[in-house]
């Protein structure tokens, strides 16, 4: 990829995405009991620390800098989840938010895919909502 702003742009929004979902799946995960419910979580959460090292890598091997904080959207972003969540500790009701979260990182990456994108940041960003999309059907098997 040549030094195009706004293909790094658009990768950098799927990375602050992956920052938005590590910090929701630690909230996630401080819900939840030791048990295969909290070993599928932190399966998905790691799975997305290492979305974040190959989108961060990407962004500079393509002359970009990685926007490695969540900003004011994700902080905005965690707080509510914060409020959202409040006591919950149903285990159930955990999942359905992580679905829920997973959903809106789905659609993200699918608006960026429908940017201008070569077609190596293309697969890049199409890799990442595949391992998505497969984190939501982990997510819908838990449910009892």
């Amino acid at each position: 990829m040549k030094n195009n702003t706004e293909e790094i742009k658009s990768i950098n929004e799927l990375l602050q995405g992956e920052y938005m979902a590590i910090e929701s799946f630690n909230n996630f995960i401080s819900r939840l009991e030791v048990g295969n419910t909290k070993d599928v979580f932190q399966d998905i959460q790691k799975q997305h620390r290492e979305n974040v090292d190959v989108l961060a890598m990407y962004i500079q091997n393509a002359g970009g800098q990685p926007d490695e904080n969540l900003g004011m959207k994700g902080k905005m972003g965690d707080f509510k989840l914060n409020m959202e969540l409040g006591s919950l500790s149903d285990a159930n009701q955990v999942i359905e938010k992580a679905i829920e979260g997973e959903t809106q990182g789905v659609n993200m990456a699918e608006k960026v895919l429908r940017g201008r994108l070569d077609d190596k940041s293309r697969e890049l960003a199409g890799n990442i909502l595949e391992n998505d999309r497969q984190s939501i059907e982990r997510l819908k098997n838990l449910l009892s």
